[in-house]
């Protein structure tokens, strides 16, 4: 189990524990007359809870605390679990990232922090970890497996078998990372061999539409879980051939109403909720686990069994000791709401302390970034000549879903014009183009991408999962290029671009990934770059989410990356 248990409390700390929850002495804190929610037993429970050193010492009646919180009415429930999410997919730094999920009810992240190792390696996860300590947020590892994602696209770090066994011994790691390469672990490569080999308590999957044999080869190497589901009986297979599932709901992957069915008597202790990617700007409007909830509670999901899977399944199957349960002994990471059927926090604790109320954070933060991750975009002169697609009859494009980070592989008859191929905004074909931005090499990948719905311009972002390359949607070459350059002064970022202004930017300099500023300026500018986006003609929810997935070479069926089109089935 990772997470502190009795052996961190001192003996005459312990004592005075035991004291506590006898009722001999006053606690640290009471919490009066509060609704439990105990998910443990499925049932709402009246009771006081006292907590000492942080953590709960006992539940029942108890009349003195050194300050006390009358809950008269209101719901207590254990803070809530993302099973698997990427803090950086926020575009915070990770101080910000607890501002915006503490206020939500979250108290523990379980984190594959592969986005800023594909930029900068082992050190980059350490630079995040380091970063995250003392916030009021437990923040967990899972030591990214696939780094880069596959061979087909240029990342600017490897996270090699060695480097992982490194990263499994950071203090707050708990397993090895999602295994994207599926492909290779099938193919019995070496390589993921050593991977697998190392030892960990738990192998985080990634079996997007795996089913059958290939599924059942996938689990057979380890895999202990997957968030990938799209189908409901993609997810019945999975979860009947022993893997835990994940159910996603992110910014762009939008999974929950159609697994929600998945979960019933039978099965739900292996069900657990899950947002993969929230950006800043979902996280400040909508909200976090909180906002699963909510969605699964009014599709018909019995709230305290919501509760169950986004706090104790998901402790249960990391090994949290002491997260996920309002009990003895666990930590005092609590969430207060009014409404069991509409949970929106008004008090949450971590730890006893009250970090946040009303929405507001009661904690301050102090900012650690190291110098060497602010410089990490390096991109080699690139001219129109480079953006050009020979003339053909038929090629193969990227389709775009909305609501999901699945693509299509479909056949067109592309338009050509003075012997090469062009974008064709009548037709929702624009160019899909993707520059290595690591080592300058000047590599660049171009392909055709329907689903964006642009009219004019171009957009561009340094967030491209998950070698994180410049990635570019545009009908217009010159745009593109306006775009490039726009994205490289600002050291990373994203821009929206036509007829050769910037219309908005977002400055993402740290790892080229991620902001240092402020949340609400950060959501501000975000919101500020997809707005513009939808006046440049798409018509996607959120442009920029879906554009970041278009060079991630291990979802099917197609792709752009760096090195061309790559094509999954």
């Amino acid at each position: 189990m990772v997470g502190l248990g009795i052996e961190a409390l001192r003996l005459e700390e312990w004592q005075r524990l035991l004291r506590v929850a006898l009722g001999e002495e006053p606690a640290d804190l009471v919490l009066r007359q509060a609704r439990i929610v105990n998910v443990a037993s499925g049932e709402i429970e009246e009771a006081d809870v006292a907590i000492a050193f942080g953590r709960i010492a006992g539940i029942g009646t108890y009349r003195d605390g050194h300050e006390e919180i009358d809950l008269t009415g209101a719901y207590l429930a254990p803070s809530f679990i993302d099973g698997h999410v990427h803090v950086e997919s926020s575009l915070l730094w990770i101080d910000q990232f607890a501002r915006a999920v503490v206020p939500h009810g979250t108290g523990a992240v379980v984190t594959d922090p592969h986005e800023i190792a594909n930029v900068a390696g082992l050190a980059g996860i350490r630079a995040l970890a380091e970063a995250a300590a003392g916030l009021p947020l437990g923040v967990f590892l899972t030591i990214p497996s696939c780094v880069p994602a596959s061979p087909y696209e240029s990342a600017g770090a490897v996270m090699d078998a060695a480097a992982i066994a490194e990263g499994l011994r950071l203090p707050n790691a708990v397993a090895l990372g999602e295994m994207m390469n599926f492909p290779g672990v099938l193919a019995g490569e070496a390589e993921i061999y050593e991977k697998l080999r190392l030892p960990a308590r738990r192998r985080d999957g990634h079996a997007p539409g795996l089913r059958g044999s290939r599924l059942n080869a996938y689990i057979a190497s380890g895999m202990g879980s997957d968030h990938e589901s799209t189908q409901l009986e993609e997810a019945r297979e999975k979860l009947r051939r022993g893997l835990q599932v994940m159910i996603r709901e992110g910014s762009t992957e939008h999974n929950l109403l159609e697994l929600l069915p998945l979960v019933t008597e039978a099965t739900y202790p292996r069900c657990c909720f899950a947002s993969d990617d929230r950006d800043c700007a979902t996280l400040l409007h909508d909200g976090h686990m909180d906002a699963i909830l909510r969605k699964a509670i009014a599709a018909g999901l019995d709230p305290i069994r919501a509760i169950r899977l986004a706090t104790l399944n998901t402790a249960e199957y990391w090994g949290l000791d002491g997260y996920g349960l309002v009990a003895p002994g666990y930590w005092a990471n609590l969430v207060v709401f009014d409404r069991l059927d509409d949970i929106r926090p008004r008090l949450v604790l971590f730890q006893g302390e009250v970090v946040a109320q009303d929405g507001k954070v009661t904690f301050r933060t102090s900012r650690t970034i190291p110098e060497w991750l602010l410089d990490t975009v390096h991109v080699a002169p690139i001219d129109r000549a480079r953006l050009r697609l020979p003339a053909c009859d038929r090629m193969i494009a990227v389709e775009a879903i909305p609501g999901q980070i699945v693509t299509r592989a479909i056949e067109v008859e592309p338009t050509v014009r003075d012997g090469e191929v062009v974008a064709d905004p009548e037709r929702d074909l624009a160019k899909l183009v993707v520059v290595e931005r690591h080592r300058a090499t000047g590599r660049v990948g171009v392909g055709l991408v329907r689903g964006f719905g642009l009219r004019r311009g171009a957009l561009a972002s340094s967030i491209a999962h998950d070698a994180h390359n410049i990635v570019i949607v545009g009908v217009d070459d010159g745009d593109i290029l306006a775009a490039i350059d726009a994205v490289v002064a600002m050291r990373g970022g994203l821009a929206a671009v036509s007829d050769g202004l910037v219309r908005a930017r977002l400055p993402l300099p740290v790892a080229g990934i991620l902001s240092p500023e402020p949340l609400e300026t950060v959501a501000e500018q975000y919101e500020a770059v997809e707005q513009a986006a939808r006046e440049m003609g798409s018509r996607v929810p959120a442009p920029f989410a879906l554009l970041s997935f278009m060079a991630l070479s291990v979802i099917p069926e197609a792709r752009v990356t760096d090195h061309g089109l790559v094509v999954l089935r």
